[in-house]
Protein backbone atom coordinates (compact mmCIF):
# COMPACT_ATOMS: atom_id res chain seq x y z
CA UNK A 1 0.00 0.00 0.00
CA UNK A 2 2.97 2.59 -0.35
CA UNK A 3 2.53 3.61 3.17
CA UNK A 4 -0.61 4.84 2.91
CA UNK A 5 -3.58 3.43 5.43
CA UNK A 6 -6.13 2.31 2.81
CA UNK A 7 -5.96 1.27 -0.61
CA UNK A 8 -8.81 3.52 -1.88
CA UNK A 9 -10.71 5.89 0.02
CA UNK A 10 -13.87 7.40 -1.23
CA UNK A 11 -15.68 10.65 -0.38
CA UNK A 12 -19.64 10.96 -1.01
CA UNK A 13 -21.92 13.28 0.38
CA UNK A 14 -25.13 10.90 -0.48
CA UNK A 15 -24.41 7.02 0.44
CA UNK A 16 -26.98 4.48 1.41
CA UNK A 17 -25.68 2.53 4.40
CA UNK A 18 -27.71 0.07 6.56
CA UNK A 19 -27.96 3.29 9.40
CA UNK A 20 -29.51 4.83 6.04
CA UNK A 21 -29.04 7.77 3.16
CA UNK A 22 -25.96 10.23 4.70
CA UNK A 23 -22.48 11.67 3.74
CA UNK A 24 -19.58 9.29 4.46
CA UNK A 25 -16.06 8.30 3.83
CA UNK A 26 -15.08 5.02 3.69
CA UNK A 27 -11.72 3.25 3.45
CA UNK A 28 -11.10 0.30 1.40
CA UNK A 29 -8.66 -1.93 2.47
CA UNK A 30 -7.89 -5.76 0.51
CA UNK A 31 -11.16 -5.89 -1.21
CA UNK A 32 -13.10 -5.17 1.70
CA UNK A 33 -14.92 -1.99 3.51
CA UNK A 34 -12.53 -1.23 6.33
CA UNK A 35 -13.80 1.82 7.70
CA UNK A 36 -16.86 4.24 7.32
CA UNK A 37 -17.02 7.77 8.36
CA UNK A 38 -18.92 10.88 8.49
CA UNK A 39 -18.25 12.57 5.85
CA UNK A 40 -14.37 15.00 6.04
CA UNK A 41 -12.47 12.21 7.88
CA UNK A 42 -9.18 12.09 6.97
CA UNK A 43 -8.55 8.83 5.51
CA UNK A 44 -5.47 8.17 3.93
CA UNK A 45 -5.53 6.23 0.79
CA UNK A 46 -3.14 5.32 -2.05
CA UNK A 47 -6.36 6.34 -4.62
CA UNK A 48 -8.97 8.81 -3.41
CA UNK A 49 -12.39 8.79 -5.54
CA UNK A 50 -14.99 11.74 -5.37
CA UNK A 51 -18.32 10.92 -5.74
CA UNK A 52 -19.85 13.82 -7.91
CA UNK A 53 -22.79 16.08 -6.10
CA UNK A 54 -25.79 14.82 -8.48
CA UNK A 55 -24.64 10.54 -8.01
CA UNK A 56 -25.31 8.36 -4.70
CA UNK A 57 -22.53 5.46 -3.59
CA UNK A 58 -24.64 2.22 -2.86
CA UNK A 59 -23.69 -0.89 -2.19
CA UNK A 60 -23.14 -3.09 -5.55
CA UNK A 61 -26.47 -4.86 -6.09
CA UNK A 62 -27.31 -8.39 -5.91
CA UNK A 63 -29.16 -10.43 -7.96
CA UNK A 64 -29.97 -13.89 -7.12
CA UNK A 65 -31.96 -14.95 -9.92
CA UNK A 66 -30.54 -15.06 -13.11
CA UNK A 67 -30.78 -17.61 -16.02
CA UNK A 68 -26.68 -17.67 -17.80
CA UNK A 69 -27.90 -20.71 -19.70
CA UNK A 70 -24.18 -21.55 -20.37
CA UNK A 71 -23.24 -24.19 -21.77
CA UNK A 72 -25.90 -25.69 -23.82
CA UNK A 73 -27.53 -22.60 -24.77
CA UNK A 74 -24.88 -20.31 -24.62
CA UNK A 75 -26.62 -18.49 -27.81
CA UNK A 76 -29.19 -17.27 -25.26
CA UNK A 77 -26.83 -16.28 -23.03
CA UNK A 78 -23.41 -16.90 -21.27
CA UNK A 79 -21.14 -15.97 -18.90
CA UNK A 80 -19.53 -13.33 -20.66
CA UNK A 81 -22.53 -11.28 -21.69
CA UNK A 82 -24.45 -11.59 -18.76
CA UNK A 83 -21.55 -10.15 -16.19
CA UNK A 84 -21.29 -7.34 -18.16
CA UNK A 85 -25.21 -6.40 -18.11
CA UNK A 86 -24.74 -7.07 -14.61
CA UNK A 87 -21.97 -4.75 -14.28
CA UNK A 88 -23.75 -1.86 -16.36
CA UNK A 89 -26.73 -1.94 -14.04
CA UNK A 90 -25.00 -1.78 -10.81
CA UNK A 91 -25.27 -5.39 -10.09
CA UNK A 92 -21.67 -6.94 -8.31
CA UNK A 93 -23.10 -10.24 -7.24
CA UNK A 94 -25.67 -12.69 -9.43
CA UNK A 95 -26.45 -16.20 -8.66
CA UNK A 96 -27.21 -18.62 -11.86
CA UNK A 97 -30.39 -20.67 -11.70
CA UNK A 98 -29.61 -24.58 -12.74
CA UNK A 99 -31.34 -24.13 -15.95
CA UNK A 100 -31.56 -23.47 -19.11
CA UNK A 101 -27.69 -24.93 -19.03
CA UNK A 102 -26.87 -28.11 -20.96
CA UNK A 103 -26.14 -29.99 -18.58
CA UNK A 104 -28.41 -28.63 -15.61
CA UNK A 105 -26.78 -27.93 -12.66
CA UNK A 106 -28.55 -31.18 -10.93
CA UNK A 107 -25.53 -33.20 -10.08
CA UNK A 108 -21.71 -32.34 -9.31
CA UNK A 109 -20.59 -33.24 -12.82
CA UNK A 110 -22.86 -30.67 -13.79
CA UNK A 111 -21.75 -28.06 -11.11
CA UNK A 112 -17.87 -28.75 -12.38
CA UNK A 113 -18.63 -28.30 -16.37
CA UNK A 114 -20.45 -24.95 -15.64
CA UNK A 115 -17.32 -23.62 -13.23
CA UNK A 116 -15.45 -24.47 -15.52
CA UNK A 117 -16.79 -22.72 -18.71
CA UNK A 118 -17.21 -19.56 -16.30
CA UNK A 119 -13.91 -19.61 -14.74
CA UNK A 120 -12.53 -16.37 -16.66
CA UNK A 121 -15.63 -15.12 -17.94
CA UNK A 122 -17.09 -13.39 -15.31
CA UNK A 123 -17.11 -9.43 -14.73
CA UNK A 124 -19.05 -9.43 -11.21
CA UNK A 125 -18.94 -12.53 -8.75
CA UNK A 126 -21.02 -15.52 -9.54
CA UNK A 127 -22.38 -17.93 -7.35
CA UNK A 128 -24.66 -21.18 -8.49
CA UNK A 129 -28.06 -22.56 -7.19
CA UNK A 130 -28.01 -26.52 -7.87
CA UNK A 131 -31.30 -28.48 -8.83
CA UNK A 132 -34.05 -30.46 -7.31
CA UNK A 133 -35.37 -33.36 -10.35
CA UNK A 134 -37.19 -36.14 -9.82
CA UNK A 135 -33.70 -38.25 -10.60
CA UNK A 136 -32.23 -36.86 -7.40
CA UNK A 137 -35.18 -36.11 -5.18
CA UNK A 138 -37.02 -39.68 -4.19
CA UNK A 139 -36.05 -41.02 -0.75
CA UNK A 140 -33.02 -42.86 -0.82
CA UNK A 141 -31.38 -41.40 -4.13
CA UNK A 142 -30.97 -37.93 -3.14
CA UNK A 143 -27.17 -38.51 -2.97
CA UNK A 144 -26.28 -35.69 -6.03
CA UNK A 145 -28.15 -33.20 -3.93
CA UNK A 146 -25.47 -33.74 -0.87
CA UNK A 147 -22.80 -34.19 -3.48
CA UNK A 148 -24.03 -30.62 -4.92
CA UNK A 149 -24.15 -29.26 -0.90
CA UNK A 150 -20.77 -30.23 -0.23
CA UNK A 151 -19.09 -28.42 -3.66
CA UNK A 152 -20.87 -25.45 -2.49
CA UNK A 153 -24.29 -24.44 -3.94
CA UNK A 154 -26.35 -22.16 -2.14
CA UNK A 155 -29.32 -24.10 -2.26
CA UNK A 156 -31.65 -25.88 -4.93
CA UNK A 157 -34.13 -25.11 -7.41
CA UNK A 158 -37.49 -26.95 -7.47
CA UNK A 159 -40.49 -26.37 -10.17
CA UNK A 160 -43.59 -27.79 -9.30
CA UNK A 161 -44.68 -27.54 -12.97
CA UNK A 162 -43.47 -28.18 -16.09
CA UNK A 163 -40.13 -25.87 -16.23
CA UNK A 164 -40.24 -25.58 -20.65
CA UNK A 165 -37.07 -27.94 -20.95
CA UNK A 166 -36.80 -31.15 -20.69
CA UNK A 167 -33.85 -31.60 -18.91
CA UNK A 168 -34.97 -30.21 -15.86
CA UNK A 169 -38.00 -32.07 -14.60
CA UNK A 170 -40.51 -31.27 -12.29
CA UNK A 171 -41.48 -32.48 -8.71
CA UNK A 172 -44.84 -34.03 -7.57
CA UNK A 173 -46.11 -33.05 -4.24
CA UNK A 174 -44.55 -36.30 -2.73
CA UNK A 175 -40.77 -35.56 -4.81
CA UNK A 176 -40.97 -32.25 -3.36
CA UNK A 177 -41.71 -33.36 -0.01
CA UNK A 178 -38.57 -35.77 -0.12
CA UNK A 179 -36.37 -33.10 -1.87
CA UNK A 180 -37.20 -30.65 0.94
CA UNK A 181 -36.81 -33.24 3.97
CA UNK A 182 -33.00 -34.25 2.43
CA UNK A 183 -31.97 -30.78 1.85
CA UNK A 184 -33.06 -29.44 5.11
CA UNK A 185 -31.03 -32.60 6.74
CA UNK A 186 -28.17 -30.51 5.09
CA UNK A 187 -28.77 -27.87 6.60
CA UNK A 188 -29.46 -26.31 3.04
CA UNK A 189 -32.55 -24.30 1.47
CA UNK A 190 -35.01 -24.69 -1.37
CA UNK A 191 -35.93 -21.83 -3.83
CA UNK A 192 -39.21 -22.87 -5.64
CA UNK A 193 -41.00 -21.95 -8.84
CA UNK A 194 -44.63 -22.40 -7.10
CA UNK A 195 -47.35 -23.23 -9.77
CA UNK A 196 -49.38 -25.97 -9.76
CA UNK A 197 -49.64 -28.02 -13.07
CA UNK A 198 -53.13 -29.60 -12.65
CA UNK A 199 -54.67 -26.03 -12.66
CA UNK A 200 -53.00 -24.98 -15.12
CA UNK A 201 -53.58 -27.84 -17.25
CA UNK A 202 -57.28 -27.34 -16.66
CA UNK A 203 -57.25 -23.63 -17.42
CA UNK A 204 -58.18 -22.47 -21.14
CA UNK A 205 -54.72 -22.69 -22.98
CA UNK A 206 -52.85 -19.48 -24.30
CA UNK A 207 -52.80 -18.68 -28.38
CA UNK A 208 -51.91 -16.03 -30.26
CA UNK A 209 -51.38 -12.59 -29.57
CA UNK A 210 -53.58 -11.38 -26.70
CA UNK A 211 -52.59 -11.12 -23.85
CA UNK A 212 -55.37 -11.70 -21.84
CA UNK A 213 -55.36 -15.15 -23.41
CA UNK A 214 -51.99 -16.13 -21.97
CA UNK A 215 -53.16 -14.40 -18.57
CA UNK A 216 -56.21 -16.16 -18.06
CA UNK A 217 -54.01 -19.81 -19.20
CA UNK A 218 -51.48 -19.14 -15.95
CA UNK A 219 -54.26 -17.70 -13.26
CA UNK A 220 -53.58 -16.40 -9.69
CA UNK A 221 -55.08 -20.09 -8.36
CA UNK A 222 -52.33 -22.19 -9.74
CA UNK A 223 -49.39 -20.04 -7.99
CA UNK A 224 -51.95 -19.77 -5.00
CA UNK A 225 -52.23 -23.55 -4.64
CA UNK A 226 -48.52 -24.30 -5.49
CA UNK A 227 -46.99 -21.75 -2.85
CA UNK A 228 -49.83 -23.52 -0.10
CA UNK A 229 -47.75 -27.04 -0.36
CA UNK A 230 -44.32 -24.85 -0.17
CA UNK A 231 -45.80 -23.12 2.88
CA UNK A 232 -46.99 -26.57 4.16
CA UNK A 233 -43.92 -28.57 3.58
CA UNK A 234 -41.85 -26.47 5.09
CA UNK A 235 -44.02 -26.07 8.27
CA UNK A 236 -43.69 -29.69 8.65
CA UNK A 237 -39.90 -29.91 7.68
CA UNK A 238 -38.39 -26.85 9.03
CA UNK A 239 -37.12 -26.80 5.93
CA UNK A 240 -35.97 -22.67 4.73
CA UNK A 241 -37.96 -22.04 1.60
CA UNK A 242 -38.04 -19.48 -0.70
CA UNK A 243 -40.83 -18.61 -3.07
CA UNK A 244 -39.68 -17.28 -6.50
CA UNK A 245 -40.92 -14.69 -8.28
CA UNK A 246 -43.84 -13.98 -6.92
CA UNK A 247 -46.85 -12.68 -9.24
CA UNK A 248 -49.87 -13.07 -7.36
CA UNK A 249 -51.11 -10.79 -4.55
CA UNK A 250 -53.68 -13.36 -3.45
CA UNK A 251 -51.00 -15.54 -2.02
CA UNK A 252 -50.17 -12.85 0.64
CA UNK A 253 -52.68 -13.29 3.41
CA UNK A 254 -51.19 -16.68 3.77
CA UNK A 255 -47.23 -16.42 3.46
CA UNK A 256 -47.94 -13.42 6.23
CA UNK A 257 -49.70 -16.00 8.61
CA UNK A 258 -46.75 -18.42 8.19
CA UNK A 259 -43.94 -15.99 8.90
CA UNK A 260 -46.26 -14.87 11.76
CA UNK A 261 -46.04 -18.68 12.48
CA UNK A 262 -42.56 -19.03 12.81
CA UNK A 263 -42.42 -21.25 9.11
CA UNK A 264 -39.06 -20.93 7.58
CA UNK A 265 -40.42 -18.59 4.44
CA UNK A 266 -38.93 -16.00 2.24
CA UNK A 267 -40.58 -14.51 -0.60
CA UNK A 268 -39.16 -12.27 -3.69
CA UNK A 269 -40.79 -10.69 -6.64
CA UNK A 270 -39.37 -9.07 -9.89
CA UNK A 271 -38.88 -5.50 -11.44
CA UNK A 272 -41.77 -6.75 -14.38
CA UNK A 273 -44.48 -7.81 -11.84
CA UNK A 274 -43.78 -3.72 -9.80
CA UNK A 275 -43.75 -1.82 -13.10
CA UNK A 276 -45.54 -3.02 -16.02
CA UNK A 277 -49.33 -4.09 -15.85
CA UNK A 278 -51.08 -6.56 -18.12
CA UNK A 279 -53.44 -4.18 -18.97
CA UNK A 280 -50.23 -2.22 -20.80
CA UNK A 281 -48.42 -5.25 -22.71
CA UNK A 282 -48.61 -4.75 -26.56
CA UNK A 283 -50.61 -7.06 -27.98
CA UNK A 284 -48.24 -9.96 -29.70
CA UNK A 285 -45.39 -8.42 -28.05
CA UNK A 286 -43.92 -11.60 -26.04
CA UNK A 287 -40.95 -9.60 -24.79
CA UNK A 288 -43.31 -9.01 -21.78
CA UNK A 289 -43.97 -13.20 -21.62
CA UNK A 290 -43.21 -14.44 -18.40
CA UNK A 291 -44.23 -17.60 -15.88
CA UNK A 292 -45.89 -16.94 -13.83
CA UNK A 293 -47.69 -13.80 -15.82
CA UNK A 294 -47.01 -10.05 -15.39
CA UNK A 295 -50.70 -9.40 -13.25
CA UNK A 296 -53.04 -6.29 -13.34
CA UNK A 297 -52.45 -2.93 -11.98
CA UNK A 298 -54.53 -4.08 -8.77
CA UNK A 299 -52.46 -6.56 -8.29
CA UNK A 300 -48.85 -4.65 -8.76
CA UNK A 301 -50.56 -2.35 -6.09
CA UNK A 302 -51.04 -4.82 -3.64
CA UNK A 303 -47.28 -6.18 -4.64
CA UNK A 304 -46.09 -2.99 -3.20
CA UNK A 305 -47.60 -2.71 -0.29
CA UNK A 306 -46.13 -6.32 0.65
CA UNK A 307 -42.67 -4.66 0.00
CA UNK A 308 -43.27 -1.94 2.14
CA UNK A 309 -44.53 -4.26 4.89
CA UNK A 310 -41.82 -6.49 4.62
CA UNK A 311 -44.31 -9.53 3.30
CA UNK A 312 -41.85 -9.61 0.48
CA UNK A 313 -38.17 -9.79 1.12
CA UNK A 314 -36.50 -9.04 -1.84
CA UNK A 315 -36.09 -8.00 -5.66
CA UNK A 316 -34.56 -9.65 -8.22
CA UNK A 317 -34.61 -9.92 -12.34
CA UNK A 318 -35.93 -13.88 -12.98
CA UNK A 319 -33.11 -12.38 -16.31
CA UNK A 320 -34.29 -15.69 -18.78
CA UNK A 321 -33.69 -14.49 -21.93
CA UNK A 322 -33.65 -16.04 -25.02
CA UNK A 323 -32.79 -15.70 -28.57
CA UNK A 324 -34.97 -13.31 -30.71
CA UNK A 325 -36.41 -16.01 -33.16
CA UNK A 326 -38.05 -17.68 -30.10
CA UNK A 327 -40.00 -14.72 -29.27
CA UNK A 328 -42.65 -15.05 -31.69
CA UNK A 329 -46.01 -13.09 -31.90
CA UNK A 330 -47.80 -15.64 -30.65
CA UNK A 331 -48.03 -16.15 -26.76
CA UNK A 332 -48.77 -19.59 -26.15
CA UNK A 333 -45.53 -20.81 -28.70
CA UNK A 334 -43.16 -18.04 -27.65
CA UNK A 335 -40.39 -18.80 -25.14
CA UNK A 336 -41.18 -17.60 -21.65
CA UNK A 337 -38.84 -15.06 -19.92
CA UNK A 338 -38.20 -12.03 -19.55
CA UNK A 339 -34.45 -10.46 -19.96
CA UNK A 340 -33.95 -7.19 -17.22
CA UNK A 341 -30.81 -7.93 -15.34
CA UNK A 342 -29.07 -4.52 -16.55
CA UNK A 343 -32.55 -2.58 -15.77
CA UNK A 344 -33.70 -3.78 -12.65
CA UNK A 345 -32.30 -0.77 -10.84
CA UNK A 346 -33.83 2.07 -13.02
CA UNK A 347 -37.22 0.36 -13.56
CA UNK A 348 -37.53 -0.29 -9.37
CA UNK A 349 -36.19 3.11 -9.04
CA UNK A 350 -38.07 4.96 -11.35
CA UNK A 351 -41.55 3.31 -9.97
CA UNK A 352 -40.45 3.40 -6.05
CA UNK A 353 -39.65 7.44 -6.39
CA UNK A 354 -43.06 7.63 -8.21
CA UNK A 355 -44.79 6.22 -5.04
CA UNK A 356 -42.85 8.08 -2.54
CA UNK A 357 -40.12 4.88 -1.34
CA UNK A 358 -36.38 6.07 -1.25
CA UNK A 359 -32.97 4.61 -2.57
CA UNK A 360 -32.82 3.50 1.11
CA UNK A 361 -35.64 0.76 0.32
CA UNK A 362 -34.21 -0.17 -3.01
CA UNK A 363 -30.98 -0.89 -1.83
CA UNK A 364 -33.14 -3.01 1.12
CA UNK A 365 -34.50 -4.81 -1.64
CA UNK A 366 -32.15 -5.13 -4.27
CA UNK A 367 -28.87 -5.06 -2.32
CA UNK A 368 -29.48 -6.27 1.35
CA UNK A 369 -32.60 -8.30 0.50
CA UNK A 370 -31.29 -10.88 -2.31
CA UNK A 371 -27.64 -11.06 0.03
CA UNK A 372 -29.57 -12.12 3.34
CA UNK A 373 -31.95 -14.75 1.04
CA UNK A 374 -29.29 -16.70 -0.71
CA UNK A 375 -26.53 -16.27 2.13
CA UNK A 376 -24.04 -14.03 1.00
CA UNK A 377 -22.92 -12.48 4.63
CA UNK A 378 -19.89 -10.26 2.59
CA UNK A 379 -22.54 -8.93 0.39
CA UNK A 380 -25.15 -6.37 0.43
CA UNK A 381 -24.46 -3.37 2.63
CA UNK A 382 -21.97 -0.40 2.48
CA UNK A 383 -20.53 -1.72 6.42
CA UNK A 384 -17.18 -2.34 7.70
CA UNK A 385 -16.46 -6.42 6.92
CA UNK A 386 -18.37 -6.12 3.42
CA UNK A 387 -16.80 -6.83 0.06
CA UNK A 388 -16.17 -3.28 -1.15
CA UNK A 389 -18.64 -3.65 -4.20
CA UNK A 390 -20.44 -0.06 -4.74
CA UNK A 391 -22.73 1.03 -7.47
CA UNK A 392 -22.33 5.01 -8.01
CA UNK A 393 -25.74 6.01 -9.32
CA UNK A 394 -27.25 9.45 -10.88
CA UNK A 395 -30.71 9.04 -9.05
CA UNK A 396 -32.54 11.72 -11.13
CA UNK A 397 -30.94 11.33 -14.68
CA UNK A 398 -32.69 9.53 -16.80
CA UNK A 399 -32.47 7.32 -19.86
CA UNK A 400 -34.51 5.98 -22.82
CA UNK A 401 -34.20 2.15 -23.28
CA UNK A 402 -32.88 0.60 -26.17
CA UNK A 403 -32.67 -3.07 -26.09
CA UNK A 404 -30.17 -2.98 -29.25
CA UNK A 405 -27.37 -1.03 -26.81
CA UNK A 406 -28.10 -3.31 -23.65
CA UNK A 407 -25.36 -5.94 -22.96
CA UNK A 408 -27.08 -9.14 -22.46
CA UNK A 409 -26.79 -10.90 -25.92
CA UNK A 410 -30.03 -10.87 -28.04
CA UNK A 411 -31.53 -7.33 -28.43
CA UNK A 412 -35.07 -8.40 -26.60
CA UNK A 413 -36.62 -6.33 -23.83
CA UNK A 414 -40.14 -5.66 -22.39
CA UNK A 415 -38.57 -2.06 -21.21
CA UNK A 416 -37.52 -1.05 -24.64
CA UNK A 417 -38.54 2.41 -25.49
CA UNK A 418 -39.18 3.00 -21.68
CA UNK A 419 -37.38 6.56 -20.00
CA UNK A 420 -36.74 5.41 -16.58
CA UNK A 421 -35.04 7.42 -13.72
CA UNK A 422 -31.51 6.68 -12.19
CA UNK A 423 -28.38 6.01 -13.88
CA UNK A 424 -25.73 3.45 -13.06
CA UNK A 425 -22.53 5.66 -13.62
CA UNK A 426 -19.79 3.03 -12.39
CA UNK A 427 -19.22 -0.68 -10.71
CA UNK A 428 -16.40 -1.30 -8.03
CA UNK A 429 -15.76 -4.99 -7.37
CA UNK A 430 -13.63 -5.23 -4.51
CA UNK A 431 -12.73 -1.37 -4.55
CA UNK A 432 -11.73 -1.69 -8.16
CA UNK A 433 -14.11 -0.19 -10.91
CA UNK A 434 -15.49 -2.64 -13.52
CA UNK A 435 -13.80 -2.89 -17.01
CA UNK A 436 -16.36 -4.90 -19.01
CA UNK A 437 -13.63 -6.13 -21.68
CA UNK A 438 -11.25 -6.96 -18.15
CA UNK A 439 -13.38 -9.85 -16.64
CA UNK A 440 -12.46 -9.62 -12.75
CA UNK A 441 -15.22 -11.72 -10.77
CA UNK A 442 -14.54 -14.16 -9.10
CA UNK A 443 -17.04 -17.58 -8.39
CA UNK A 444 -18.24 -18.17 -5.18
CA UNK A 445 -19.03 -20.77 -3.06
CA UNK A 446 -22.09 -20.79 -0.18
CA UNK A 447 -19.91 -18.98 3.16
Amino acid sequence: MSGHEFDLVLRADRAVTPEGERAVTVGVRDGRIAAVEDAGAALDGARTIDVAEDEVLLPGLVDSHVHVNEPGRTEWEGFASATRAAAAGGVTTIVDMPLNSVPPTTTAEGLRVKRGVAEGQVAVDVGFWGGAVPENSAPGATGELAALHERGVFGFKAFLSPSGVDEFGHLTPDLYRSATAAIGALGGQIIVHAEDPGLLASAPQAHGADYADFLASRPDEAEHEAIRLVIETARRTGTRSHILHLSTATALPMIEKARADGVPLTVETCPHYLTIAAEEVPAGNTSFKCCPPIRGAANRDALWRALAEGTIDCIVSDHSPSTADLKTDDFGSAWGGVAGLQVGFPAVWTEAAGRGHSLADVVAWMSAGPARVAGLPSKGALAVGSDADFAVVAPEASTTIDARTLQHKNPVSAYDGRTLKGVVRATYLRGDKVDLDKPAGRLLDRP
